[in-house]
């Protein structure tokens, strides 16, 4: 059941986890059963996500109350509050540990957006369930769904994302389709920035895209130049283009100033990350917490608009964004965070003040994939020698 079905051999997104490895760790806010683990209770050491081996990939930091993880047997799992149906299991009954999304296999990725929760599967159609008030579900209703339904007239698609109630999808040929909420913009030019659409529409002007990501009000694409895009609501600067300030937005794709070898992108609600091919990290966006690790912290009105280079790390080959902190994995299979560490979320055994430059989370060795959410961190590993015995075993 755990085991790296064929058509996935190479790693679907360069993920590199050995077939059976695949044990979650959580750390931080627990106040809504985010650590799957049956409790509500904060911890500021990781902590085992019950009940789940053979795990490949999380999503979930678009959500501030529910999680999703994509196991190597090509099923959706998830946890959490479920008031919209988007745990996908047919109830809208809150589970505190891992149930499993009905009816979905051959999975190779899953996003998140808001309330609703996505799947791409590996013929290439995207499954939407949960919230639909602005079209989030791709299907042309604004129905809940408590069960994934497929989205609609997609087909080819490589990778997905969401970012408030919009979410993406990348196609085979470069090209970006979105759906959902438009309020800041996020599906591009429309002639009312208010309204929203229930079935995929193509994102104007992007063409040899080759991964994207989606924050709280704002979408970015990778072209395969190595140049990162950026396009949606710029209140922060979180467009990366030297600009901001209240209301301040874009429906047109701009590429974020002077980057450029990038090789993977992603995003929290407010901040935005790039790995570039020397293994450096670059962030810009919100930095109120210290959430861009760049040995600072920003007041709010003095935002940085243009990316900056994240302290201190090298060879960084993933990165998660959650609402107040970053967390990036690096080559040797270590965990780093900064940020917001008022929930534990740092992983370091400590709570309290802000801290704006990256530390390590002890103890977690051989992390394949990690993840971020509001206030809690996550990892995936074989391995787990820290403070002592492994929490949750």
């Amino acid at each position: 059941m755990d085991a790296l079905p064929p058509s996935a051999a190479g790693a679907v997104h360069g993920w590199g986890i050995r077939p059976r490895a695949g044990t979650l760790y959580a750390w931080g806010r627990n106040n809504t059963g985010l650590f799957g683990n049956g409790t509500t209770t904060d911890s500021s050491v990781p902590v085992r996500v019950s009940g789940l081996t053979g795990v490949r990939a999380i999503a979930g930091s678009k959500s501030r109350d529910t999680k999703y993880v994509l196991r190597w047997d090509g099923t959706v799992w998830a946890w959490g509050k479920n008031s919209y149906g988007q745990l996908g299991n047919g109830t809208t009954t809150d589970s505190l540990v891992p149930v499993r999304v009905s009816g979905l296999t051959g999975v190779r990725a899953i996003a998140d957006s808001g309330v609703t929760g996505y799947a791409l599967r590996r013929d290439g159609t995207v499954w939407a369930w949960g919230h639909n008030a602005q079209g989030n579900l791709g299907n042309g209703t604004t129905t809940d769904s408590s069960v994934p339904v497929r989205v609609s007239g997609l087909t080819g698609v490589t990778a997905i994302a969401g970012s408030g109630d919009t979410a993406y999808a990348l196609r085979r040929d470069g090209t970006v389709w979105a759906w959902g909420g438009n309020f800041f913009d996020g599906l591009g030019p429309l002639p009312d920035p208010t309204l929203f659409t229930s079935v995929p529409i193509q994102v104007s002007g992007l063409t040899g895209v080759t991964a994207i990501a989606g924050g709280g009000l704002s979408a970015y694409v990778l072209r395969s130049d190595g140049t990162v895009w950026a396009w949606g609501g710029n209140n922060v600067g979180q467009l990366g283009n030297g600009h901001g300030g209240v209301g301040s937005r874009t429906p047109i794709p701009a590429q974020v100033s002077g980057l450029t070898g990038v090789t993977t992108i992603a995003a929290g609600p407010y901040t935005a990350y790039a790995v570039r091919s020397d293994g450096t990290l670059w962030a810009w966006g919100q930095n109120w917490n210290g959430q861009l690790g760049i040995g600072t912290i920003s007041i709010p009105g003095l935002e940085v608009t243009l990316p900056v280079q994240v302290s201190g790390l090298t060879g960084v080959t993933a990165i998660a964004g959650g609402d107040e902190n970053g967390y990036a994995l690096r080559s040797d299979g270590t965990v780093w965070a900064w940020g917001s560490n008022n929930y534990g979320q740092l992983g370091n055994g400590t709570t309290g003040d802000d801290v704006p430059v990256p530390v390590q989370v002890p103890g977690l060795i051989g992390v394949t994939a990690i993840g971020a959410g509001w206030g809690t961190g996550y990892a995936i590993t074989s391995f787990f020698a820290a403070h002592g015995q492994p929490q949750g075993r």
